[in-house]
């Protein structure tokens, strides 16, 4: 199976400072977005850490000598694999609530985050926050992460409507987040992919900006997943761009059948 990716972060139109952090790990198939908080610059130092964190640990986990110690529970019904990244995310929330407590300037600091790790054909995904995963397959758009926020929970309680949370003041009010607790539940479960699937991780400065149907459309028309995440941007700025925003598109590649098969296999054998 062949992955393509590619990957944009933007500071946006209003703000002066960019937030969001992200890492594209192709030799791992390890990719991670956080979006941080906490004013001033202490939502950059949060996001950073979260990201590297979440990288270092998982390339550890992958090397033959050993992996490191596990954090967190582990999670029932899902592989070793899709419980290491938990386990990376739960070590990142440690660490950010650890350099709030040490620094009163960034007391409170957190970030959100969406990480995806890819084995052969299993999609490993975990997440904590709003920032959000969306798979497009066969030209169906379907959001794979619950947002831990308050409208969230609302809507799915049947408090509110969809429409109704779209525009309410509460949107950025996160009911889970890390750094903000000692310890952070996190979401994790498992896609197996198919030829010609779209993944797309995002910060909330695009999943409130630009709408789902523009989003889908968007990756069903460039192929290319660089030109996909360039233009994902280009669409919230051009939306107003009031917030950061970040984008990275991972797509998987279609097979080549029959002769032209055959012949790939032929010229990739030959040095």
């Amino acid at each position: 199976m062949h992955i393509e990716s590619g990957a944009r972060s933007d500071v946006g139109r209003v703000r002066k400072n960019n937030e969001d952090s992200f890492r594209a790990e192709p030799s791992l198939e390890l990719f991670v977005l956080s979006d941080g908080m906490g004013g001033q610059a202490s939502g950059e130092v949060a996001s950073a850490l979260a990201v590297e964190t979440v990288v270092e640990h998982c390339r550890d986990a992958a090397e033959e000598n050993g992996a490191p110690e596990f954090c967190g529970e582990p999670i029932p019904g899902v592989s070793d694999r899709t419980n290491r990244l938990a386990s990376a995310i739960c070590l990142a929330n440690r660490k950010i609530f650890e350099a709030g407590a040490d620094d009163p300037a960034r007391k409170g600091m957190g970030a959100t985050i969406v990480a995806c790790w890819i084995t052969d054909r299993r999609l490993s995904l975990a997440h904590v926050g709003d920032s959000r995963i969306y798979l497009l397959r066969s030209g169906s758009f379907e959001q794979l992460t619950n947002d831990h926020s308050l409208v969230a929970d609302l809507v799915r309680s049947g408090i509110l409507t969809p429409q109704q949370a779209e525009v309410s003041e509460q949107q950025s009010v996160l009911t889970r987040a890390l750094g903000t607790q000692p310890a952070v539940e996190v979401d994790a479960d498992e896609q197996m992919l198919l030829a010609g699937d779209v993944v797309l991780l995002c910060s909330d400065g695009l999943s409130r900006t630009v709408t789902n149907p523009e989003i889908a459309s968007t990756l069903e028309t460039y192929p290319d997943p660089q030109k996909a995440a360039d233009h994902l941007i280009e669409l919230a700025n051009e939306n107003g761009g009031e917030d950061n925003v970040t984008a990275i598109v991972i797509r998987v590649a279609q097979e080549p059948k029959g002769l032209m098969a055959s012949l790939s296999k032929l010229w990739g054998g030959k040095k």
